[in-house]
């Protein structure tokens, strides 16, 4: 791994400094920060707007930082990631268009086990990645020989089983509005966003989130693909309220009596959920296709 962030511009560097301190400020038992993805690999996107479909959409790389414990975070995780980013972001100027950190969090024997069995996201890291912060307590395995053959076995068992559950939950969804039940054929449609959204972080990493926020495993997708921003554009009040009544999906569909999904509702979000069915498979069998051809070479 490289060991300096020269390369970046000073505003940038000081953004990763800070964010380093507010990630030990939060959690005591941090062992080394890693910084990967376009950041590491210095191909950032500062601010791209684009027009697709006649939708507006803009996509900013984040800063996509891997924080390693003596042991893993669980539950705490996101929470703990939520209060890093909004500190981080409170005193930017316009923070809707700022740089927002990422992060996935992994204990060290855990990623000295996925480096021992050349676990494909992780031997990525390791190979582009850049240590922001080290305690020196411990020592990064020798990652094994990446194996092609095996990253495409696993990336298409994970395929299969997760947009195969994502397909059966949005034909239970259609089933629900046939029957004019809006709130519960709205949990079905969270629980097919979820698992389409959740086969990305599977296939491209071998990497599964136990979360249910789809803004969260959104978030997490963007390393992956842009094109998640075109299904759920959040630019005017009538798009984010559509999305925050599917977000919410999950805990009111069942335990709130008086939640409230109309049909105009349902009928706006089902198209959105089938192009997410689509692009999911699109960019993931092409991502197998990749790890085919490598595996030939």
């Amino acid at each position: 791994m490289k060991q300096s962030i020269d390369f970046l511009p000073e505003r940038k560097q000081r953004d990763l400094r800070e964010l380093v301190a507010l990630v030990r400020k939060e959690i005591k038992d941090v062992v080394m920060v890693i910084l990967y993805g376009s950041y590491a690999k210095n191909t950032y996107v500062e601010c791209d707007e684009r027009h697709d479909f006649g939708v507006k959409t803009f996509y900013i790389s984040d800063y996509d930082i891997l924080i390693v414990t003596k042991k893993r975070l669980g539950g705490k995780e996101s929470t703990i990631e939520s209060r890093i980013r909004a500190e981080f972001l409170e005193t930017k100027n316009n923070p809707e268009f700022y740089t927002r950190p990422q992060f996935i969090n992994e204990s060290i024997k855990g990623l000295n086990n996925a480096l021992s069995e050349g676990h494909y996201f992780y031997v990525d890291i390791l190979t582009q990645g850049v240590v922001l912060y080290d305690s020196g307590e411990y020592q990064l395995a020798t990652p094994r020989e990446l194996n092609f053959c095996e990253i495409e076995k696993k990336a298409q068992k994970y395929y299969d089983k997760k947009f195969a559950s994502a397909t059966d939950f949005l034909f239970h969804t259609k089933v629900a509005y046939d029957r004019k039940t809006y709130p519960m054929t709205s949990f079905m449609l969270h629980q097919a966003t979820e698992y389409f959204i959740k086969t990305i972080p599977l296939v491209f990493a071998l990497y599964g989130y136990k979360e249910h926020d789809l803004e969260f495993l959104i978030e997490k997708c963007k390393i992956y693909t842009m094109e998640l921003a075109k299904v759920f554009p959040r630019d005017t009040p009538e798009e984010k309220r559509l999305f925050e009544l599917l977000r919410s999906a999950y805990v009111e569909a069942r335990y709130n009596d008086d939640f409230i999904v109309t049909k105009e509702d349902i009928d706006a979000l089902l198209p959105k959920v089938e192009r997410l069915r689509d692009i999911v498979e699109k960019v993931c069998t092409a991502q197998i296709g990749y790890y085919s051809s490598k595996k030939a070479g």
